[in-house]
């Protein structure tokens, strides 16, 4: 079934039937909202049924044809376009790729497409005027949405605004409290998203290369140069020792770029179950 973005029951008319407004959106704590309810079914008990299952019902009647065409259209896409079934990255293809390399690939580019389709459709949505602004196609929101669209400069957008969030007397933090004008969770997690997202696509693929950083593509290229065969014991002490001493930076450096992935890598698993929209 489809996840409406509207209900009848969330509806000015259904304040009016259930005969007690609600305290709107992210307009009180947990606590107030479950006193709220509370009161609302001992006030007008028929009418809060009415308001609440009656009009949810009769919404599943009136949306049952066109839920059955949304539920169908999007098993299209996320089958055919979208492949939601499946991860994917930029790896050469016609090559092989030892399952460590695939994991670090495939996720991370599936954060990049979470940044820059996701995100960014959250940035078109949140303004009707931001289509213009990032010059976005008719595909890109509404029914015929399709999800191929892609903008960097909107998904940034979209991290940056989030990581402003902070808590306030909309998320039930009254000003005095400790926890006032702190980040929320949601920023947090947004500036964890930014920061994954820029080192993957501008940090590490600008690491100084390991061979060229430690020598040994030097050493390598003057050794060809001469002609001599890698297997003869024909280098000086001197050769030797600045070989040994290139191969040992090398091991070094592909340790620390190896351990720079990882930790890149488990900071993505962590905020796994906020990476959707």
């Amino acid at each position: 079934m489809r996840s409406r973005s509207n209900y009848f029951s969330c509806s000015r008319f259904a304040d009016i039937i259930r005969g007690t407004p609600t305290l709107g959106d992210y307009g009180g704590t947990s606590e107030e909202w479950t006193a709220w309810e509370k009161e609302a079914k001992e006030k007008h008990p028929f009418r809060y049924w009415l308001s609440e299952d009656g009009l949810d019902l009769l919404q599943d009647i009136v949306m049952f044809i066109p839920d059955k065409i949304y539920a169908a259209k999007y098993w299209f896409i996320n089958r055919f376009i979208d492949k939601t079934h499946q991860l994917t990255s930029n790896l050469k293809k016609g090559a092989w790729h030892e399952m460590d390399e695939r994991i670090l690939h495939c996720l991370f580019e599936e954060l990049i497409n979470h940044v820059e389709k996701e995100k960014a459709w959250m940035m078109l949505i949140s303004d009707k005027k931001n289509s213009k602004k990032y010059n976005a196609p008719r595909n890109a929101t509404g029914w015929f949405r399709l999800r191929t669209w892609r903008c960097p400069e909107a998904g940034i957008d979209y991290l940056i605004w989030e990581s402003t969030l902070t808590k306030n007397e909309n998320w039930g933090v009254s000003e005095g409290d400790p926890e006032f004008g702190k980040p929320t969770p949601q920023a947090e997690v947004a500036k964890t998203i930014l920061s994954l997202y820029k080192w993957w696509k501008v940090e590490r693929p600008s690491r100084p290369d390991p061979y060229d950083k430690s020598g040994w593509t030097e050493i390598c290229d003057r050794k060809r140069g001469t002609g001599d065969d890698w297997f003869k014991m024909s280098e000086t002490e001197e050769e030797r020792t600045e070989s040994h001493k290139s191969l040992e930076i090398l091991r070094k450096i592909e340790e620390e770029y190896d351990a720079e992935d990882t930790e890149k890598l488990i900071s993505l698993i962590k905020i796994r179950h906020s990476l959707w929209t």
